[in-house]
């Protein structure tokens, strides 16, 4: 198993399932020339984005890269999902897992890297 083990989470299967039900609804709209089914479809997948979106809030989803052992099978909850995660748009577009400049610095600091420069420094 890779240790990304990207989609195997509750969030990721849930969405994945709506997101079957509401392409097989569209489909059959399109087939049957059906405005409602059409609507219906697009409605159920924009649902499954929602769904999938609100379930990795919650802890249900897991963020991107490696991730520890312990952590691979699909009904682990990921708690510290209410900090955010750092590198997850999704968790950004909530508000979460951004970080300041002091919290950046601190993090390169216990790194050993060097801060980048700023803007205007790096004009001259």
């Amino acid at each position: 198993m890779s240790q990304y083990d990207e989609g195997h989470t509750v969030a990721g299967w849930t969405g994945t399932g709506i997101a079957t039900v509401g392409s097989g609804v569209l489909g059959a709209g399109i087939c049957m020339v059906s405005a409602a089914l059409i609507v219906g479809g697009s409605g159920i997948l924009a649902a499954s984005v929602l769904v999938t979106w609100a379930l990795h809030l919650t802890g249900w989803g897991k963020p991107p890269g490696v991730r520890p052992r312990a952590q691979w099978p699909m009904g682990v909850r990921d708690l510290p999902a209410r900090d955010g995660h750092a590198d997850c748009w999704g968790c950004r577009l909530a508000g979460r897992g951004r970080r300041t400049s002091a919290v950046r610095s601190e993090v390169d600091a216990v790194a050993g890297r060097q801060p980048e420069p700023v803007a205007a420094e790096a004009g001259r």
